[in-house]
């Protein structure tokens, strides 16, 4: 399978100091480019990688890190059965909660959502401002 249109391609990821082979590179990188142009309103979509602003570059990469270490815990977590914590000393298993599932979640989604404004919110392209929703 081809990917094109990435805002950050595999050789600049591991320049930047990436060490995640190129294929769950390649499904990351799609991951994060489209919540990108879900805040962007698609404003990124027609420029080309070389062109693309060192920001959203930078943004990607953050975010396919962060988005990697997610996965990597919630693998985990899967493959405990969604164990919480065991205690040997007498035996007891707390599972996680959907409640405390749902509360990871949203804290990643509130992390992703932060560092797309801490590098993106004042980037301008062709002449407007890529985070503007309008007033």
């Amino acid at each position: 399978m081809e990917f094109t249109g990435q805002y950050l391609t595999y050789s600049e990821y591991v320049e930047l100091g990436g060490t995640i082979p190129e294929m769950p590179f390649n499904l990351l990188e799609y991951e994060a480019r489209r919540k990108i142009d879900i805040r962007t309103q698609n404003r990124l979509k027609n420029i080309d990688s070389e062109d693309m602003p060192q920001e959203v570059k930078l943004c990607e990469y953050a975010m396919i890190n962060s988005i990697n270490n997610y996965s990597s815990t919630t693998s985990e977590v899967a493959n405990k059965g969604n164990v919480a914590s065991e205690n040997t000393d007498g035996y007891s298993v707390s599972y996680l909660t959907s409640a405390q599932i749902s509360e990871v979640i949203k804290s990643k989604n509130a992390e992703l959502e932060d560092i797309i404004r801490n590098y993106l919110l004042g980037v301008v392209v062709n002449d407007e401002h890529i985070m503007y929703v309008g007033v």
